[in-house]
C-alpha cells in the first residue's frame, strides 16, 4: 500500500523581525499539524509569502516575491502587512496578482491556517512531527526574536503601520518569559526583544499583574527586562522610545545584567520637524539624555534611524539634525530618505522635497555618521571583546560583540585556525584593526 505524501508548504517571509516572528508563529503552528516545509518552489504543494508593506522599495519586493512563486509554484497564500493594503479601494496584492489562493493582513496566523487548510488539508496525523516547546524558529539556533507587543498607539504622520497592525497590545509577562525560557532551554544565547514600542509595553493593559515563576509582577518594560537578565544569556532591546522611564534600564546594562544597547528611533532632532512628524517624544534634550546614559554606562551602544527629506525640512533643519549626530556620537546610524506611503498623512503636508534634495540630504548623513562610527570602532583597538559567533570558515569566524544586532550593525572578522570555534561559542577578542562599521581581531 502507498504511503499518503505528506502535505508540503513553502514559506517565503520578508520584512522586519517582526514580521519574522509572525512567519515563524505560523510555521510552529504547520508542524504542529503536521505538515512538512519546503526550502524550494518544486517541493511544495503550495507557498505562503509573508509581506512587508511599509516603504514603496517593500511594497516592490513583496510584489515581486509573490510573482516569482506564482511563476515558479503557482498556489499561493499571501499574508503580512502588504495584504493590508488597498489602492483604489481594492486589496492591491489581488489588483497585482488575481491569481493568489488568498490574502489575509499581519499577525494573522489563524486565518492563515484556515486558508491552507482549505487547500491543502492536514495531514491525517497530525502528531508525528513533534514541535519544540518555544515554536519553530527562521533564525539560527543561537539567537531568537521574542515579540513582547503587537500594534502601537502612536500616530506618526509618516507611518502606517498602526493601520495595518492596529493599537498596542502586549502580551501578558508571564507568557513572554514562559516564551523566553523554552527559548534558553532550546539553546538560545541571545534574545533580541522587539515590538512597535518597546517602551510602552503594558500601558494598554495599565501594568497588569502577572506570575512568572509563581511570582506576581507587573507587565512593564522595566520589569520585563529585570526577568530576562535572571535568563543568564545576552537580552538585546529593540525600538525603545526615549521615555523617561528608559532611563531604569541603564544601570542593569552597567551591572552586565542585560547588554549595553539600546536601539532607539529618533527618526530627526530638530523640535519642529519632530512635531510634523507627531514623534511621540521631544528631542530637544536628547543629546544630554544620551550622555547620561553613558556616565551610567560608559559601554553603552545607542544605535538609531533618521529620516532625511521629511516634507518642509529646511535646509537650516537639516543641518540642526547633523550637528544633533557630531554632538550625540551615536554608535550606529541608519538613515532614509523621506518616501511617502499611501495613506500616510504626510503626504498631504506642504513643502515635498525632490528626490534629488532627499537622497543628497541622506549622503550627507550617512558621510558624517561613518566619520563618526569610525571613531567610535577605533577606540576598541587593542582592548578585548567578547564575541557572540554567528559564521566559522576555515580561516575567519565571522561573530558580534554586545555592542551589535544581527544584520543590521557591524560584525566581527576573527582569524581561525588557533584553536576550535564552533557556531554559538562566545569567545574573547582581541582587537586588532577597525573600519567605518566592522572590526578585527585574534582569539585573546
Amino acid at each position: 500500500m502507498a504511503i499518503p505524501k505528506t502535505p508540503t508548504v513553502g514559506f517565503v517571509s520578508l520584512g522586519c523581525p517582526k514580521a519574522l516572528v509572525d512567519s515563524e508563529r505560523i510555521v510552529t503552528r504547520l508542524r504542529a499539524e503536521g505538515y512538512a516545509m519546503s526550502g524550494s518552489y518544486e517541493g511544495a504543494d503550495l507557498v505562503v509569502v509573508n509581506t512587508c508593506g511599509f516603504i514603496d522599495a517593500a511594497v516592490q519586493e513583496s510584489l515581486d516575491a509573490i510573482g516569482e512563486a506564482l511563476d515558479e509554484n503557482g498556489r499561493v497564500i499571501v499574508t503580512g502587512c502588504l495584504g493590508a493594503r488597498t489602492d483604489g479601494g481594492e486589496n492591491l496584492v489581488t489588483r497585482v496578482h488575481p491569481k493568489v489562493l488568498a490574502v489575509t493582513g499581519p499577525h494573522a496566523a489563524d486565518e492563515v491556517l484556515v486558508h491552507v487548510h482549505a487547500h491543502l488539508p492536514r495531514p491525517h496525523d497530525p502528531f508525528t512531527d513533534l514541535v519544540p516547546p518555544a515554536g519553530i524558529k527562521l533564525t539560527p539556533k543561537h539567537y531568537a526574536y521574542l515579540k513582547i507587543a503587537e500594534g502601537c498607539n502612536h500616530r506618526c504622520t509618516f507611518c502606517i503601520i498602526p493601520s495595518m497592525r492596529g493599537d498596542l497590545v502586549s502580551r501578558p509577562i508571564g507568557e513572554v518569559m514562559r516564551e523566553a525560557e523554552n527559548l534558553v532551554r532550546q539553546g538560545v544565547r541571545e534574545i533580541l526583544v522587539i515590538s512597535q514600542d518597546t517602551s510602552a509595553y503594558g500601558v494598554d493593559v495599565r501594568y497588569k499583574l502577572d506570575f512568572v515563576g509563581g511570582r506576581a509582577v507587573k507587565t512593564r518594560m522595566n520589569v520585563l527586562v529585570q526577568e530576562l537578565a535572571r535568563l543568564g544569556v545576552w537580552v538585546r532591546l529593540h525600538y525603545v522610545y526615549p521615555y523617561p522611564h528608559v532611563d531604569e534600564v541603564v544601570p542593569l546594562m552597567a551591572d552586565g545584567k542585560v547588554l549595553p544597547y539600546l536601539d532607539v528611533p529618533f527618526q530627526h532632532s530638530h523640535p519642529r520637524v519632530l512635531k510634523a512628524m507627531k514623534r511621540p517624544a521631544s528631542g530637544e534634550r536628547n543629546v544630554e539624555r544620551v550622555r547620561a546614559w553613558r556616565s551610567i554606562c560608559p559601554d553603552i551602544t545607542i544605535r538609531s534611524t533618521f529620516i532625511v527629506g521629511f516634507p518642509g525640512e529646511s535646509e537650516a533643519e537639516f543641518e540642526y539634525l547633523v550637528q544633533f549626530l557630531r554632538e550625540a556620537e551615536l554608535d550606529r546610524v541608519g538613515c532614509f530618505a523621506y518616501s511617502p506611503v499611501a495613506g500616510a498623512s504626510a503626504n498631504a503636508l506642504p513643502g515635498q522635497l525632490p528626490d534629488e534634495i532627499r537622497e543628497e540630504r541622506r549622503a550627507r548623513l550617512m558621510q558624517v555618521q561613518e566619520q563618526i562610527s569610525a571613531q567610535r570602532l577605533a577606540r576598541k583597538v587593542g582592548g578585548v571583546q567578547r564575541v557572540l559567533v554567528d559564521e566559522v570558515g576555515p580561516k575567519l569566524a565571522v561573530g558580534r560583540t554586545a555592542g551589535d544586532a544581527p544584520e543590521i550593525d557591524g560584525v566581527v572578522y576573527v582569524r581561525s585556525g588557533q584553536r576550535p570555534i564552533a557556531v554559538g561559542d562566545f569567545i574573547d577578542v582581541k582587537i586588532t584593526s577597525a573600519s567605518q562599521h566592522d572590526l578585527r581581531g585574534t582569539l585573546a
